[in-house]
């Protein structure tokens, strides 16, 4: 009587089928070559089909034939692309500045896609020693400049992004985040109060936890 061939578990992934040496025609396997993970995204490099649940992601049917295997897949990295730098396109300063301060996300002081980066201001006070050039953050009033006390200004502080009047600042007249902003995978929240949700717009209601000073020009 002939022994039963070994039964062997594919290693390939996406199959996990049981085979045996005698019974492992070409086209018996299904599988995905290596998945690649990015920002609570999973997507097989062979198909491009993506999910964000793993569950789902794991029941996307194989997208290549072949044998089964014993040997485990070598997982390859996808290659790093080398980006060349391009310069900054040119923009219209007043154009800009109008659509950002009416965006919540700017106002705010957090990345805007729809308005690149956001361009940092010319510091003059550059060759100001250490001591002086530490700002005191959170309640403290900002740094004291020259500016007309009744010019509208944009406050900065996370969580604010009000117009106020240098006038009529004070000590609690603003409500911010002393933050930081906690961006994990599809969490988004604030480390100051605990808070956190998973989409923008929730992010972007978490109530402020803290007052101060508004201040239209904070430190980096």
């Amino acid at each position: 009587m002939a022994e039963q061939g070994v039964k062997h578990r594919c290693q390939r992934i996406g199959c996990n089928a049981t085979f045996t040496d005698d019974d492992n025609p070409e086209g018996s396997c299904t599988y995905h070559d290596s998945p690649i993970f990015h920002d609570g995204m999973k997507e097989w490099s062979c198909c491009k089909k993506r999910s964000h649940d793993f569950s789902l992601f794991l029941e996307i049917p194989g997208c290549k034939t072949g044998k089964h295997t014993i040997e485990k897949p070598v997982l390859t990295k996808p290659a790093a692309t080398t980006k060349n730098p391009t310069p900054s396109p040119a923009f219209n300063l007043t154009t800009s500045a109008t659509s950002k301060e009416s965006c919540p996300r700017c106002r705010q002081g957090f990345f805007c896609s729809d308005h690149g980066s956001q361009p940092k201001e010319l510091k003059s006070n550059s060759a100001v020693p250490a001591e002086n050039s530490a700002d005191v953050r959170g309640s403290s009033h900002p740094p004291k400049k020259i500016i007309d006390i009744n010019q509208p200004q944009t406050c900065k502080n996370k969580g604010c992004g009000k117009v106020f009047k240098e006038k009529d600042n004070h000590e609690t007249a603003c409500s911010y985040h002393p933050g930081p902003a906690v961006f994990h995978d599809r969490i988004r929240g604030w480390k100051c109060c605990d808070m956190h949700v998973k989409e923008f717009d929730e992010f972007m209601t978490i109530p402020p936890c803290a007052k101060g000073w508004h201040n239209a020009d904070p430190a980096p």
